[in-house]
């Protein structure tokens, strides 16, 4: 699968990824925009999937989210919803100015926090043709709640309260590892890292941010456009029960595929079944 090089700017910010074509034919190509999710970085594995939709004749657009990767953007590792939400909805329009690209039939394909945005912005950008949410964040609330247990709660929001004043004195941001030894994520990075570009650093306020984040409520308003979620029947990093949940709320064209396996297992052994998913959503969608 050949790519080049891509660059588009977002709100005064480089953002940079690749775009990979199908062989070429005299008709505009459709184009699926890939997103990935909390600490993912294009370097990973959003080409294996780009492979199969290419293959199926989809060009596909990637790109690292601000403050990760080879994108621009400070604090790096920060992960702020919003400016991602933001970021997916400029990358929508510089795909719609691509030579060769049919402007009209643009699909997103998002996993975890991505697959968050991705409910989010088919609610929101009606210039989305369908669109495939794969392992979706649901709730920041209730992740933030998962994630840090409640005894802990009061410690870490002072924590984080602390990193605010600090960042106003003009010191560094605060961090954490984004990938804990022994987790689901290191597990990923250990076996898709090839290459080492992998920054396994998190800033305090992402935490903060994610609070704020509930791609749930924009679930109802998704449907007239065609979505497909893809969920791990084992998933615990967003737990496999609030994406039933939120579901169950979208109406409309919708689909849900349901893999027997954990959050990260569909970056590895069983990412070819959830890309195949995918590819027969965009044939019959896109």
């Amino acid at each position: 699968m050949g790519r080049q090089d891509i660059i588009f700017e977002a709100e005064g910010t480089a953002l940079v990824g690749w775009l990979a074509r199908p062989s070429a034919s005299e008709a505009p190509s459709p184009l699926v925009i890939l997103v990935h999710g909390l600490s993912g970085i294009v370097d990973l594995d959003l080409a294996e999937y780009a492979e199969h939709f290419v293959a199926a004749g989809y060009a596909c657009l990637a790109y690292d989210h601000r403050n990760w990767g080879r994108s621009a953007g400070w604090p790096r590792g920060e992960t702020d919803p919003w400016r991602q939400v933001a970021d997916l909805r400029e990358a929508i329009s510089f795909a719609r100015t691509l030579p060769g690209i049919d402007p009209q039939r643009i699909g997103l394909w998002g996993t975890s926090y991505g697959g968050g945005h991705v409910l989010t912005v088919s609610a929101l950008d009606r210039r989305v043709r369908c669109a495939v949410s794969q392992v979706p964040l649901t709730s920041g609330s209730r992740t933030f709640d998962t994630w840090v247990p409640a005894a802990k709660q009061e410690a870490f929001r002072a924590r984080l309260d602390a990193d605010r004043d600090a960042r106003r004195r003009g010191e560094p941001p605060a961090v954490t590892a984004a990938a804990t030894r022994g987790s689901e994520t290191a597990e990923w990075v250990e076996r898709k890292d090839v290459d080492g570009r992998y920054l396994n650093q998190l800033t305090l306020r992402s935490f903060d941010l994610l609070r704020t984040y509930e791609p749930a409520s924009f679930a109802p308003a998704i449907a007239p456009t065609p979505l497909m979620m893809i969920i791990a029947a084992r998933d615990t990093t967003t737990p496999t029960a609030w994406q039933h949940e939120t579901f169950a709320t979208i109406g409309g064209t919708s689909e849900l595929v349901e893999i027997d396996c954990r959050h990260y297992d569909v970056y590895m052994d069983h990412l070819p079944e959830a890309a195949a998913a995918a590819t027969a959503w965009y044939r019959a969608h896109l």
